[in-house]
């Protein structure tokens, strides 16, 4: 593969990532290790940006897929094409990272079939390599070839939960929302509002965080923090940015719309 085409996969700004703990220092003593890495936490809590952010502090091409389950070995690993000269061989987003030396970061890994998920075993161990068995080739890793998978363990069932085989192949990283301090540092840097109103919408997630499993199945996220503030910064009504954002896209239960509405009016509506 060409110089260029390892350059598109290069994060060239860095994005923007508060340290929480140590988990930064954790992440490059694991990749100097070439450590696989499994990162675990609710939905919206910033481990997708926290591998941007180790991709560009290393400097390091990123591949991201985002797991469903309909994806199947073929999708990861590649296929053969049919075009006006033939069949050719498309090589999938795990082979070409691991051609390239790239981290292949698998999203919500337990999404995929486990079927497929089974492929990625050879590259987490002291092999390190991808077999390619409708191309009959054997590659060895890059040298700066790392594997990142993540993973909501709230969401998941007995049946869609990780193989123990697969789970220990695996060093990992616990996330969570941040605290009201950093959130509100986090949620005002990404939408450019004031500090108050970040740190009023910090507190509304809070609130609706303590009904998780009360009927709500997850807490407002960060991620929908952030969507609030940048509605704000473009002119919205608070009180509707956050029933646009932080009510309507979690619940469709009219009693729990109610809880989080009062929660948004009690900060926002004098």
């Amino acid at each position: 593969m060409s110089k260029n085409n390892v350059e598109q996969y290069k994060i060239t700004q860095e994005p923007f990532y508060k340290s929480v703990e140590n988990e930064v220092e954790l992440y490059e003593a694991a990749y100097k290790a070439r450590m696989p890495m499994m990162l675990k936490g609710p939905t919206g809590c910033g481990k997708s940006r926290f591998v941007e952010y180790m991709a560009w502090k290393l400097q390091k091409p990123l591949i991201t897929v985002a797991c469903n389950e309909d994806m199947t070995a073929s999708d990861l690993v590649g296929r053969f094409l049919l075009d006006k000269d033939g069949t050719k061989w498309q090589d999938g987003p795990l082979t070409t990272a691991a051609r390239i030396g790239a981290i292949c970061y698998l999203d919500e890994i337990v999404e995929a079939r486990q079927d497929t998920t089974v492929i990625i075993h050879p590259l987490t161990d002291h092999r390190r390599s991808l077999p390619l068995d409708k191309k009959g080739e054997l590659i060895e890793a890059h040298e700066d070839f790392q594997l990142v998978i993540s993973y909501n363990p709230g969401y998941q069932s007995l049946m869609k939960d990780l193989k123990q085989s697969t789970k220990q192949r695996f060093g990992a990283l616990d996330f969570d929302y941040p605290d009201e301090k950093d959130e509100t540092e986090i949620v005002a840097q990404e939408t450019g509002i004031d500090s108050e109103t970040a740190g009023k919408l910090v507190q509304i997630a809070h609130r609706a965080r303590n009904l998780k499993g009360h009927g709500l199945d997850e807490g407002i996220s960060t991620r929908l923090l952030v969507y609030a503030g940048q509605l704000i910064n473009k002119g919205v009504e608070p009180v509707a940015a956050c029933i646009m954002t932080l009510v309507t896209p979690l619940t469709d239960d009219p009693d729990m719309r109610e809880t989080l509405e009062a929660a948004v009016n009690t900060f926002f509506v004098k």
